[in-house]
């Protein structure tokens, strides 16, 4: 790939999304249809019509490629991120290392605390999987905290120097404007985002329309120029089941599908951001109208929580509904820790995020049918009935905890062997029990 790159460094855009509408088959997309196993005309075509991004940055070079798009895998992103009261470039890579482990799909660097660009430059350096920044967080850090000495100079010097460094793709609070401000009287919980809630204060205060919005077109060079991916946020998100599904998130969507026609005539990949807080019975709703107002650009969902009371356990409330979008469209889920409105999150809050969105992911691509999604749980299935203690722990989405769990209360390397476990004992195993019927009486499995 790095070849490839090098001898198309002089075009003037060097996106996927460009060489897949001329009929240009990238070693990303031959490297990402293997991984999907599908057929590579299929991969070129969904990033052509804007279906599915790769996204990869030209100078992130040890980048394994990976796809975002209904007709790939379900995939997730882990946050990580220093803030201003805990800021290690050590602490960030430690979190690099188990989102790696435990199998993140992508991560976003949230950092807002710090020499950012240090920390940026490590985290990227250490990672295979392609980097997400929300540019805000460090355009507003460089104007000493304050959102009004924003500029447009300052932001889109910003935004080039961080796809310099090998960012892949950037969550853009672009579809915010002045018109919908007054629909945020309306909420219980007001503006959550906090790139959304920045670009408010800078609204307000000067009284024009936002900057990413006016900027847009200058955006969209540099992101062409880099093949960095645009993830459009919603700065609107609903924060609370109450605000689910309103006026004010509604109104962004439609100008998020206005702005992913206009940087897709650029050639720029583009994913979008959805919410938030979502009841069970709207999230299917809410796929759908983001398919319809997006022009079905690939769905990067934040859970949703199905419930405001989980504090502390947010990785669950959020996963119920990440299984279910992701079951009904959704291309990405981006993971909820336990530290979820409580505190910055540390690495073992990280791998818990992770694993309980793999298991959202995983049950997804069961549910849509994708090929070869199932096969992992009857071989699970297998080892269980079989007794086969060291493949169920190799099995297990979290194969350090499964047996951490298992030695607990039989730690000796003869009981890796046992037909029980310590739930039932040898006496009340159902498993073993079934196999003894079976082996008894033969005629069982006769066919009739």
């Amino acid at each position: 790939m790095i070849k490839w790159l090098e001898a198309h460094k002089n075009d003037k855009v060097r996106t996927q999304m460009y060489y897949a509408k001329q009929g240009i088959i990238t070693p990303h997309m031959e490297y990402v249809a293997k991984v999907e196993n599908v057929d590579v005309e299929l991969i070129r075509s969904e990033v052509a019509r804007g279906r599915m991004i790769i996204p990869a940055n030209v100078n992130h070079t040890n980048l394994k490629p990976m796809a975002i798009g209904i007709k790939s895998l379900c995939k997730i992103n882990a946050n990580i991120g220093s803030s201003s009261l805990a800021s290690d470039i050590q602490g960030e890579i430690d979190k690099v290392d188990v989102c790696l482990k435990y199998g993140a799909d992508t991560i976003m660097d949230l950092s807002t605390g710090g020499d950012l660009d240090s920390i940026r430059e490590a985290v990227i350096a250490h990672s295979y999987v392609p980097i997400g920044t929300v540019p805000i967080y460090q355009i507003i850090h460089d104007c000493g905290g304050d959102v009004n000495k924003l500029d447009i100079d300052t932001m889109l010097s910003t935004l080039e120097k961080q796809a310099l460094q090998g960012v892949s793709y950037f969550t853009i609070h672009a579809g915010f404007l002045l018109e919908n401000m007054p629909n945020i009287a309306k909420r219980k919980m007001g503006i959550v985002s906090r790139g959304g809630s920045l670009m408010a204060s800078w609204m307000m205060h000067y009284h024009k329309e936002n900057p990413f919005f006016d900027a847009f077109d200058s955006i969209l060079d540099i992101c062409a120029k880099y093949d960095v991916s645009l993830s459009l946020g919603d700065s609107l998100r609903p924060g609370c089941l109450a605000d689910a599904s309103d006026e004010a998130q509604l109104n962004e969507l439609k100008i998020l599908g206005d702005l992913t026609l206009r940087a897709w005539e650029k050639n720029v990949q583009v994913m979008i951001e959805g919410p938030g807080h979502v009841p069970l019975n709207q999230i299917e709703r809410n796929m759908k109208l983001e398919r319809e107002y997006c022009h079905e650009a690939p769905f990067y969902i934040l859970g949703p929580l199905v419930s405001d009371i989980g504090a502390g356990y947010d990785h669950i409330t959020s996963a119920i509904g990440a299984a279910i979008g992701g079951w009904h469209g959704c291309s990405m889920l981006c993971y909820v820790t336990p530290k979820e409105h409580l505190g910055l999150p540390n690495a073992e809050d990280v791998r818990a995020g992770i694993i309980a969105y793999k298991i959202a992911a995983h049950a997804a691509d069961i549910a849509r049918g994708r090929k070869g999604a199932r096969d992992i749980d009857d071989e699970m299935s297998d080892a269980r009935y079989n007794f086969d203690w060291n493949k169920q722990f190799e099995l297990a989405l979290d194969s350090d905890k499964a047996r951490e769990f298992h030695d607990e209360t039989l730690p000796q390397d003869v009981f890796k062997d046992a037909e029980f476990c310590s739930m039932c004992g040898p006496k009340f195993c159902s498993y073993k029990i079934t196999r003894e019927i079976v082996a008894a009486h033969p005629s069982l499995t006769t066919e009739q």
